[in-house]
This record gives C-alpha cells, structure tokens and sequence, in this order.
C-alpha cells in the first residue's frame, strides 16, 4: 500500500502537447512529445510509447496528465522528463485526459 504522504510527492499536471514527432532511433514506437505545462514547469520532452495507439494529429493539441516529477530518462538516446498517464486494458488504451477545458499546469490530485 502506499501512504497519502507519498501519493503526494508525485506531481501530476496537465499539460498540452504541442509537438509530435517520430522517435527515429526507438526499437518500439514511440513518439517525442513536446508538451507545454505554462508557468514555471514549462516545455518539456517526454517519450511516449504510444505510437501505435494514436496517430499525430489526435494528440497534437491534446490536454493530458503527465507525471513531471520523475528522474529524466534517456530513452533510446532522447532525454524524457516526465511520463503520459494512460489507462490500458488487453485491447486499449486511453490517455487519462481532462473532461473540461483547464489550465496548462494544473495539479491533478
């Protein structure tokens, strides 16, 4: 089990992805995401393995959660600051998304 203070410590913001682009060098595929949390957190890389799952354009704008406190992984040789927050199921997956239109940076709790 984990403990409320340590839920806590993991900082999930919505962030909007505002770049799409093939991971060239990836064995699995995947996409660098160029997201836009706003304020002090920003623009950041993220490597997401959902290649196969959705194309370009339905993530191009997209507002989705993000964990953006994790150690920075490289991943196929391009650095991943933070991690796309999806539910997956034997068939699908969906990226857990906000169901109104909120801020860029927003804390999800």
């Amino acid at each position: 089990m984990v403990g409320i203070e340590e839920f806590n410590s993991i900082d999930i913001r919505v962030g909007k992805v505002v770049e799409v682009n093939d991971h060239a060098t990836a064995r699995k595929p995947m996409y660098v995401l160029k997201v836009d949390f706003g304020g002090e957190t920003g623009e950041r890389i993220i490597v997401a393995g959902i290649k196969d799952r959705y194309t370009k354009e339905e993530l191009l704008g997209k507002k989705v959660a993000f964990v953006v406190n994790l150690e920075p992984k490289s991943v196929a040789g391009v650095v991943s600051n933070g991690m796309v927050l999806a539910a997956e199921s034997a068939d699908a997956l969906a990226l857990l998304v906000p169901d109104r239109d909120i801020e860029q940076g927003s804390r999800v709790h």
